[in-house]
């Protein structure tokens, strides 16, 4: 009878850890999670404050930095990991760690319900899913334009056209992942021969590569040039200011870069980190990610971003990230050789 007891009991804990999630907490998690991001500092409040409102007694500790940086203190601690989750780093830098072994691959709960884009289709389970999308695009002002004679482009090609000679602006993919993602975009879509064309042309018309993304925008929003290479994160909020532009995507389809979530190896907190998790790409998580971004992780959501790109996501090209990590050094150097000198200096350390 005893021994019947025990069993029964046995099974009861266990329903109960179920009913918890399926997470192995038989009650409302608790503790603290070292997470490493580099998401917008504006953002990591409400995110918490969405994650708190389904786990109260789970504290987020951020570790912020930019994304290239936070994934070489990944690297520099591998002896001795600190991170127990990352929730919020360009897709090419956790490929970047998970070659280098540095990922424990995870599969969160509904990562079915994620459009394809944002689910790693490499791996199974995933290396990364996706939050957020970013949206290669063009600001146009038409204030500007219109004073000069210059006409709207509706394809990649037509910025190649004499008469946007010295009006165009771009970041550069030496400084910036954005202009690196153009430079993907084009070679993935084109070829690399006819893009390298593409981007000899297009370097004719082009008076500066910033090292900011957000810089080419700005300067078409002043009416300094009438184009400007950046994303609708960066675009959208300079039009609602009033700014005179229109977000342009090329009919022929455009690059994009999207922020994701992983679980890194070492985590000291797995069972936490993978509620993190499940929860960074939920219906939950996806409304909130809507208030700041035009795309998002999940069908149905709309943004509420004011401008946001309609559709945009249906507008990406499909482009293969890790290829285009694996032969980053390679085109770079290429691109430097022959396009930097109309780079802006680099800034001073």
């Amino acid at each position: 009878m005893k021994s019947r007891m025990k069993h029964l009991m046995a099974g009861v804990v266990c329903l109960a850890a179920i009913g918890a999630g399926g997470s192995g907490f038989a009650q409302q998690p608790s503790g603290q999670l070292t997470v490493y991001t580099a998401l917008l500092p504006s953002v990591l409040a409400p995110y918490a404050a969405a994650f708190n409102e389904a786990y109260p007694d789970v504290k987020i500790n951020w570790v912020r930095e930019a994304g290239g940086m936070l994934a070489a203190r990944i690297i520099a601690e591998k002896a001795d990991p600190k991170a127990d989750v990352i929730w919020g780093l360009p897709v090419p830098e956790i490929i970047t760690l998970d070659q280098a072994g540095l990922i424990e691959r995870y599969s969160p709960k509904g990562v079915e319900e994620l459009k394809p884009l944002f689910v790693d289709a490499v791996n199974k389970p995933p290396a990364w899913t996706g939050l957020d999308m970013f949206l290669n695009l063009i600001c146009f002002n038409t204030v500007e334009a219109e004073k000069r004679g210059i006409p709207k482009p509706e394809s990649w090609a037509d910025l190649t056209k004499p008469v946007y000679a010295g009006q165009i602006t771009m970041p550069s993919p030496q400084m910036s992942g954005t202009g690196y993602a153009y430079i993907m975009a084009w070679i993935q879509s084109m070829g690399e021969d006819k893009a390298w064309t593409y981007i000899d042309a297009l370097n004719k018309n082009v008076a500066s590569y910033t090292n900011s993304s957000s810089t080419p925008c700005k300067q078409a929003a002043a009416g300094e040039y009438v184009v400007g290479l950046s994303t609708d994160f960066n675009a959208s909020p300079l039009k609602s200011k009033g700014a005179p532009i229109d977000l342009l995507v090329p009919s022929d389809g455009t690059g994009w870069g999207i922020e994701a979530s992983a679980l890194p190896k070492g985590s000291k907190k797995p069972e936490l980190a993978k509620l993190l998790l499940d929860f960074s790409i939920s219906q939950k998580a996806n409304e909130a990610y809507a208030k700041y971004y035009g795309i998002v992780a999940r069908n149905g959501i709309k943004s509420s971003q004011p401008n946001a790109v309609e559709n945009g996501d249906q507008r990406a090209l499909k482009i293969d990230i890790a290829w285009g990590n694996d032969n980053r050094d390679r085109i770079l150097n290429k691109w430097g050789a022959q396009y930097q000198a109309k780079s802006e200096p680099k800034p001073a350390k």
